[in-house]
């Protein structure tokens, strides 16, 4: 059984632990600390900082507003029956034509598509199959949209 040794003095500068071959020095004495613990304007000395509520959905509630927002275009991929998928494209701007780019995407891709109008997203491309990576590098070197302004939803 190990027996440790006991300092004699806790208010003393030095203890000495040489049992444990450390030698550990104190600063400030544990009386000096007392007094400033019990003495007043201990807690005026202190900048009390409280931290501000973290909102995990800042980033999305700004998005939505639209003041300063990047305009995104979104490639989601939504699964239908067994292996089949659908790929949709929503964001783009509303001066292309998306009808012209939905017939490139089609000769591209070798798969049928089409665009769907909806209240909430306004003109979506629809393609068949998993097309999410093919869109996205076709949208980039078309010059259409930058990189950077792209994001791939799904699986």
């Amino acid at each position: 059984m190990l027996t440790h040794p006991t300092p004699r003095s806790l208010s003393s500068e030095k203890l000495d632990l040489s049992d444990f071959g450390v030698s550990l020095q104190i600063n400030q004495s544990i009386s000096h600390i007392e007094t400033l613990i019990s003495g007043s304007g201990f807690m005026s000395d202190l900048d009390v900082q409280t931290p501000a509520a973290f909102d995990p959905f800042a980033d999305a509630n700004a998005e939505d507003s639209g003041a300063g927002a990047k305009e995104y275009v979104h490639i989601r991929i939504q699964q239908r029956n067994g292996r089949k998928s659908l790929t949709t494209v929503q964001g783009l701007k509303k001066e292309f034509s998306y009808n012209k780019i939905l017939k490139d995407l089609k000769k591209e891709f070798c798969c049928n598509g089409t665009v769907v109008q909806d209240p909430e997203l306004g003109q979506v491309i629809q393609l068949q199959g998993d097309q999410r990576k093919n869109v996205s590098t076709f949208l980039v070197q078309a010059g259409i949209v930058k990189k950077e302004n792209i994001k791939i939803h799904g699986f």
